[in-house]
């Protein structure tokens, strides 16, 4: 290896979450390869890293393919050779209707990205950190606190975040033998283009509207890169980061 950091692959870095992450590696000497569906957005990604730009790599995926993520991970394996860091972040949501509403189309789209997208790409993330030298290396999966307290009219979200936590735990007891740490942020209220509506209000359990307070998402991409850091014989299991007002302890 050089003296870069090493290799981080994000998903969903066109925009919000992955995007800021993607952002923060690069600052901090990753060379990154950019994930998500529209190669326009990934080229944006990029552009915004300024001179960083040039160690970030795009390549247009669909997460919840097989075919097109064997493909990312041959594309890897071309440019780098290895995979130091996986954030499985690419998510989605579905309309917020009543349980009953919800079709099943909705509700397969939802766990075809959510759950399925992260474990193919960290199945080959694993198959890669296993077979490199030095081996092993660490994959972050991006939770929610939904998982723990739903909001009305989430079951789609929220089945599937609740289990990316037994993804996460999986992979931290199966892979330990091949150096790869496992570990999950649960993030609430980050100020992305997604939450943008919670300044306007946003659905209550009590069945009120009310406005929610956000937190700058560079903090979110602060703690990712902390997590990332540490040497592969410490782990950051679980964080939750949060913006400290919102309706998330006693919600409900």
């Amino acid at each position: 290896m050089d003296s870069t950091a090493g290799v981080a692959l994000v998903t969903g870095a066109g925009s919000g979450i992955g995007r800021a992450v993607a952002l923060e590696l690069l600052a901090n000497n990753y060379r990154v390869v950019l994930v998500g569906r529209r190669a326009d957005a990934l080229e944006q990604t990029r552009e915004l890293a300024g001179e960083r730009g040039v160690h970030a790599l795009a390549v247009p995926t669909d997460v919840s393919d097989e075919h097109s993520v064997r493909a990312l991970f041959e594309t890897i394996a071309g440019a780098y050779g290895r995979l130091d860091l996986l954030f499985n972040n690419a998510g989605r949501g579905a309309p917020a209707v009543p349980i009953e509403d919800l079709s099943v189309a909705d509700w397969r789209a939802v766990v075809d990205v959510n759950l399925t997208g992260m474990f193919l790409c960290a199945q080959a993330a694993i198959r890669m950190m296993k077979t490199q030298q030095p081996q092993g290396g660490r994959i972050i999966n991006n939770g929610s606190i939904s998982a723990y307290a739903p909001r009305p009219y989430s079951i789609a979200y929220t089945a599937t975040k609740h289990a990316v936590a037994g993804l996460t735990k999986s992979i931290s007891l199966d892979c330990r033998s091949y150096h790869i740490a496992c570990g999950q942020i649960d993030i609430g209220n980050a100020a992305t283009e997604m939450t943008e509506r919670m300044t306007a209000g946003v659905l209550q359990a009590d069945g009120t509207t009310r406005p929610e307070p956000r937190m700058d998402v560079a903090h979110v991409a602060r703690a990712v890169v902390h997590m990332a850091q540490l040497p592969l014989d410490a782990n950051v299991q679980s964080m939750t980061i949060m913006a400290t007002n919102m309706p998330f302890v006693g919600r409900g």
